[in-house]
């Protein structure tokens, strides 16, 4: 295998989450420290153990294409489409002066047109077969997020879609990385969406007793390395990044974000939707990341975690992050931005990414909001493997200003899947 050379850099993005319509108003909601977390509206939910999800409030799909259009795919996929516009707007490129047979695209996600599959089927078993929709099976197929944006911009390069569970998103922009360094396109839409707040994933969510019940307390709800966490928040939402070459990026005079320095990828071997204890598989995909980028841990000044506030990945991560930084880990900032947003699935990597490139460009590291109590076993000095994270480290319920010359976003998934990317200021 050749040696990647080429260096990538983040060049335009955006967001749509349960904060904002677009990158910088759910940038801005973040560091305010605004919750996403509401009841749920997109079904009646009154009979669930877990009512309250981040939903992507006033999102508006005949903004971004018609209506005739719009039925003939997902919500997921509407997502895609209309990230990709602002991505592509934000960066400034002329798609009139760009080869597109070197764009490419790479969009994820963790389960895709659900809510479509569930509405198929009740039409299946009301009005027999011949009811069903003949774009049940493009609506539904994950891939065609990607597929979508490729054909409506006509970008001709790589087009693929990652399905991790949980680190969907960082595996897509890692495969773009990866793809742009050896030369196979010159510029990749990257990242994850995901729309997924329907009866089936939200009830089977529910039956693995993984979401949060904090129902009378919506906002207060996601509360990752708080002592009184009690599950998940289940959030929809889409984040995708522009990488584009440094020839290409500097030739046409783009504004660049962010380099992305470097990719790890691993796998615990262990066990379906839970880590070891001692956190190998996270240890491990962040030193791979670490040793991508070329980046000592004192080199790293932000860590967007993973933090899902489940009871037992959060501790385990907490002291991944002890054993990657050492002494080094008293002064980071490791802030879950799930606290605000809720676990958006396979589009949390994308969404993400954006809040630690902004971070590195912008000198400010998002809070963790509703961290009340650290949880004691992350606060702990006793026993042969201490965590001893302070709890000002991870930035509660403010965010805090400083020059950050490197990031690192952990996303980590069911099946043992793990994903770390870096993410490096650019002089």
């Amino acid at each position: 295998m050749s040696t990647p050379s080429r260096r990538v850099f983040v060049t335009g993005l955006s967001a749509l989450s349960p904060l904002g319509l677009d990158a910088e108003s759910s940038w801005r909601a973040l560091l305010e420290g605004r919750s996403g977390i509401a009841p749920i509206t997109h079904f009646d939910a009154s009979s669930f153990a877990s009512r309250i999800a981040g939903e992507v409030k006033g999102f508006d799909v005949e903004q971004w294409m018609e209506a005739r259009e719009a039925k003939r795919m997902a919500r997921f996929a509407h997502f895609a489409v209309a990230c990709a516009q602002m991505a592509l707007d934000d960066s400034g490129v002329d798609l009139e002066r760009i080869d597109r047979e070197r764009f490419g695209v790479i969009i994820g996600s963790g389960i895709g047109g659900i809510p479509l599959v569930e509405q198929q089927h009740s039409l299946l078993l009301e009005r027999g077969p011949r009811r069903l929709s003949p774009f049940l099976i493009p609506g539904m197929i994950i891939n065609m997020a990607s597929g979508v944006v490729s054909m409506r911009f006509g970008l001709k390069g790589p087009n693929s879609a990652t399905v991790t569970a949980c680190a969907t998103g960082n595996h897509a922009l890692g495969d773009a990385l990866r793809m742009i360094q050896h030369g196979d396109a010159d510029l990749i839409l990257a990242g994850g969406t995901e729309a997924a707040v329907s009866p089936l994933s939200v009830g089977g969510f529910c039956a693995m007793k993984a979401l949060s019940t904090r129902n009378d307390e919506p906002e207060r709800a996601s509360r990752p390395f708080d002592r009184d966490r009690d599950g998940f928040v289940m959030a929809e939402g889409c984040g995708l990044l522009l990488l584009e070459s440094e020839d290409s990026a500097r030739r046409r005079g783009a504004r660049i974000y962010a380099e992305v320095a470097g990719f790890g990828a691993t796998g615990d071997a262990f066990h379906m939707s839970a880590p070891p204890d001692d956190g190998d598989g996270m240890v491990r995909v962040m030193r791979a990341a670490l040793a991508d980028a070329g980046l000592t841990p004192a080199e790293i000044g932000y860590v967007n975690a993973h933090g899902t506030s489940t009871p037992t990945g959060d501790v385990i991560e907490a002291r991944a992050v002890r054993r990657v930084f050492g002494q080094h880990a008293d002064k980071l900032v490791v802030s879950s931005t799930k606290s605000a947003t809720g676990h958006l699935l396979g589009a949390a990597g994308g969404l993400e990414s954006v809040f630690s490139c902004l971070a590195v460009d912008r000198g400010v590291c998002p809070p963790t909001i509703n961290l009340d109590h650290l949880d004691p076993r992350i606060a702990s000095t006793e026993g042969d493997d201490p965590i001893a994270l302070p709890r000002e480290c991870f930035a509660p319920g403010r965010p805090v200003e400083r020059e950050v010359g490197a990031a690192l976003s952990n996303s980590f998934g069911f099946g043992g899947t793990n994903a770390t990317l870096v993410f490096r200021k650019v002089a």
